[in-house]
């Protein structure tokens, strides 16, 4: 009997055995449009001060806070949780011949809250923001895409994503982007088009024979056990 488990088991399995729970998180909308991600706040005077997940805090002024409101995607706390990624529960189901594993990542929980809401592979994901940015939220190219999951000015537009340096909202945008790429185009070619444009999967009836791309999808796919 084979005992690998389905990768959605896994995932519950592993979240439920080594890593506690997820905290309850606040969503602090500035004036300005901008989001920060809290864990709490309390009011002192006439400034506001902010309890930022990494443990550190920030005081602002209290005008330039539009409204704080529940965070819908609950974080895990960093100082008492063990890092758990997709690949990681996969691998030690599947045993040593599994798929490369990708490095621990503090926005694993996220990655899979997200992915799973938007009937995504959470692995998918994971390997598509390790190959985009390397885990780094602030990453911008030379050609302007931004934050974990490279997203363009006109992707951020199109799900109205006011700051896409947000881990959160850039993840969420870029999920929904390649929920309708897959559901357009099926996984390969979704990534194809996720790399090189939609237009260009159109033109060659497939993945485009630009050697950036072709590697791009073969990479992707090989990190998240496709291949």
């Amino acid at each position: 009997m084979s005992s690998k488990l389905p990768l959605a088991l896994t995932l519950t399995l592993a979240a439920g055995t080594c890593v506690p729970g997820p905290a309850f998180a606040e969503l602090v909308v500035l004036t300005s449009g901008r989001t920060l991600s809290i864990t709490s706040h309390r009011i002192d005077g006439d400034r506001i001060v902010l309890q930022m997940r990494n443990g550190g805090e920030v005081t602002c002024d209290r005008t330039v806070v539009d409204r704080i409101v529940p965070d819908e995607v609950a974080y895990q706390d960093p100082g008492s949780a063990v890092a758990i990624t997709a690949a990681t529960a996969a691998g030690a189901a599947q045993g040593p011949e599994a798929a490369p594993q990708m490095p621990a990542t503090r926005y694993g929980e996220l990655i899979v809250q997200v992915a799973q809401a938007h009937g995504v592979d959470p692995m998918l994901v994971q390997a598509l923001i390790h190959v985009e940015s390397n885990y780094r939220p602030t990453a911008r190219s030379h050609k302007g895409a931004m934050g974990l999951m490279q997203l363009m000015p006109a992707t951020a537009r199109q799900y109205n994503v006011l700051n896409p340096y947000d881990p959160r909202a850039n993840i969420a945008a870029g999920v929904k982007h390649l929920k309708t790429l897959i559901d357009r185009w099926g996984e390969e070619l979704a990534l194809a088009a996720y790399n090189a444009g939609e237009a260009a999967v159109k033109k060659f009836n497939g993945i485009p024979p630009y050697r950036e791309t072709r590697n791009y999808v073969s990479r992707i796919l090989s990190l998240a056990g496709r291949k």
